[in-house]
């Protein structure tokens, strides 16, 4: 795939803005695994290779187990999620599929059981950020770090 442009390079301080958001909610106080696995579903439902790839390292980085890794396109069928991780994927995916989902009452009701009013604002940004870092790297044709490698080989 050949990028259309160099989102950084292009887009000065529009793009500056996206990373000191992103910085924000990194120090959010919401999970770092939580964070990084709410990441990977949203960018395996919207096929983000690079996003995929990005948050996949910063999930091993927190210390997220290969299997959870694996397993979480699945995550309904496992359960090596937590109660309050499946409020928050089930969440994810209502809001990362909004058009069809419409966020169905009994997603946030399940929300609502696990998070705090504070604690599902900084979730419900974390969905809405990656989602459009997603539409970002998606659109211009971002290549993610080991496409890079195979190309320079």
């Amino acid at each position: 795939m050949t990028p259309r442009l160099n989102l950084f390079a292009t887009g000065g301080a529009t793009m500056q803005a996206w990373v000191e958001l992103a910085k924000t909610s990194a120090n959010d106080g919401l999970e770092p695994k939580l964070k990084e696995l709410v990441a990977m579903r949203i960018s395996q439902i919207n096929g983000c290779a690079f996003c995929l790839h990005f948050h996949l390292a910063d999930a091993r980085k927190a210390g997220e187990s290969e299997d959870r890794l694996h397993l979480l396109s699945a995550w309904r069928e496992s359960a090596l999620y937590s109660d309050r991780e499946r409020a928050a994927l089930g969440w994810t995916e209502a809001l990362t599929l909004i058009a069809q989902t419409h966020a169905p009452d009994e997603a946030y009701e399940d929300l609502r059981r696990h998070f705090s009013d504070e604690e599902q604002v900084k979730l419900t940004s974390i969905v809405a950020q990656t989602n459009a870092w997603n539409r970002f790297n998606i659109g211009f044709r971002s290549a993610h770090p080991a496409e890079a490698q195979k190309k320079a080989a």
